[in-house]
C-alpha cells in the first residue's frame, strides 16, 4: 500500500502558503496562478489555517465582503486536520471523505513537509489498483 512518504516523493513538493494578514484576492491571484485548490495559511512556519475555494464561495461572495480588502485570518479554515507522512493513501481517503476536505497538511515532527489533496489521493489509489492488476495478471500467466 502507498504511504504518504511515497506519493510526496513522487510529486513536487512546493508548498503554497500565505500569511492570515494577506487578503482574499492575493490568495486567489496565487492559486489561479499555480492551478490549485487552496493554499496553506502560515506564520512563523506554524498552520494557522488553510484558504480554500469553497471559503472564498462561503465566506466572501455570499456575505458581499471584498476580496480586496478582507484579511485570510477572517475567511480561513482554522481546523486543520493534519496527517504523518506514515499514513496510507487510504487512510487519508478516509479522513478526507468523513471530514470533508479537500487538502490534508503532511507533518513530520511539527515540521510541514508537503500538502496532499484529494486529485493526488485519488491518482495514487488509481496507479496503485493498476499495479495490483498488473501483479495479478503476471501471476495467472506465469501460474
Amino acid at each position: 500500500m502507498v504511504t504518504l512518504k511515497g506519493l510526496l516523493d513522487s510529486k513536487e513538493r512546493h508548498i503554497y502558503s500565505l500569511a492570515p494578514e494577506s487578503t482574499a484576492f492575493e490568495a486567489l491571484e496565487l492559486m489561479a496562478s499555480k492551478n490549485i485548490g487552496a493554499v496553506l495559511v502560515l506564520k512563523s512556519n506554524k498552520i494557522k489555517g488553510i484558504f480554500s475555494e469553497r471559503d472564498y464561495a462561503r465566506k466572501v461572495i455570499l456575505y458581499g465582503k471584498s476580496s480586496k480588502e478582507t484579511p485570510l485570518k477572517e475567511l480561513m479554515t482554522t481546523q486543520v486536520h493534519t496527517v504523518t507522512s506514515d499514513k496510507t493513501v487510504r487512510d487519508c481517503m478516509a479522513l478526507m471523505s468523513e471530514k470533508r476536505i479537500r487538502h490534508l497538511p503532511v507533518v513530520e515532527e511539527r515540521k510541514l513537509i508537503g500538502l496532499v489533496s484529494i486529485g493526488d489521493i485519488v491518482n495514487a489509489l488509481i496507479m496503485d489498483q493498476e499495479n495490483t492488476i498488473k501483479d495479478l495478471e503476471t501471476y495467472i500467466t506465469q501460474g
